[in-house]
């Protein structure tokens, strides 16, 4: 069952339920905007296919004030996965994120990816990532939209060459399904991940906390056309960086923030 928190109250409560120190407030001037709203500065891309920093057919760009993610000059999506990377690797923090689903998926996606993105968080660095490589290891957590057709939960989380713990339990399955509310339609979401540099972590949305998981290692799958010697099966991963998804269907950013959890 979710918890139901009061958002006013989010990190305090957070402090109590995810472990978020109690001396943490929700003060605005704490946050600190990766997104400047102007313009990609900090960031780079990575796309399947393509060499760091070549952001092809326009994929990333900021359209009035939003960071945009879209595909008009993509004939065919064909597996260009893409990755915008911020510039410096993070440990012990909220990330917050606030998106919403737009337009219609390019042509050639595939169906799993329809209203379906992410951001992926403790990232192995992107000058680490082979030309061909699809996903980075990493986790994310995962954005869905609503297809009108039911339940389809959002905030999930997706382990690409990386499992997790849960309850003391090895997980090793590649998506875990949080308990989470369905958004239809082109609504803004908020999403909160808590992640602890002693490895425990927790997605939050709209304030209830719908996942919780702790002490992520490299090991799996899903990560596909590594370097040789990256993926170091077992290792703690309590760090590294941070990317917004790119897995055919438009979506955009209104709002990319993260604080600090150091005392």
């Amino acid at each position: 069952m979710r918890q139901n928190i009061n958002r006013l109250a989010l990190l305090f409560a957070l402090s109590c339920f995810t472990l978020v120190s109690c001396q943490t407030s929700n003060k605005e001037s704490e946050w600190r905007s990766l997104f400047n709203g102007k313009d990609l500065s900090g960031w780079t891309p990575k796309i399947t296919g393509y060499p760091l920093g070549e952001n092809y057919g326009n994929t990333f760009r900021v359209e009035e004030g939003l960071l945009t993610v879209g595909y008009e000059k993509y004939q065919r999506f064909s597996n260009r996965f893409g990755h915008l990377f911020y510039k410096e690797p993070f440990s012990n923090y909220v990330l917050r994120v606030e998106y919403r689903f737009i337009g219609d998926q390019a042509p050639g996606g595939e169906r799993w990816a329809l209203r379906n993105s992410g951001v992926m968080f403790h990232s192995q660095a992107p000058e680490s990532m082979t030309e061909q490589q699809d996903f980075p290891i990493s986790l994310e957590a995962q954005f869905l939209g609503g297809l009108n057709e039911g339940p389809r939960p959002t905030g999930n989380l997706c382990t690409p060459g990386m499992h997790v713990y849960m309850d003391g339990e090895l997980i090793t399955q590649h998506c875990i399904t949080a308990d989470a509310p369905t958004f239809n339609g082109d609504v803004w979401v908020t999403m909160d991940i808590v992640a602890r540099a002693d490895g425990r972590i927790a997605h939050v949305i709209d304030g209830d906390t719908v996942i919780q998981y702790q002490n992520p290692i490299m090991g799996g799958d899903m990560a596909n056309n590594l370097k040789e010697g990256i993926l170091l099966e077992n290792e703690a991963v309590n760090s590294g960086y941070i990317s917004l998804q790119s897995e055919s269907h438009p979506i955009q950013f209104r709002k990319v923030l993260i604080k600090s959890l150091d005392d």
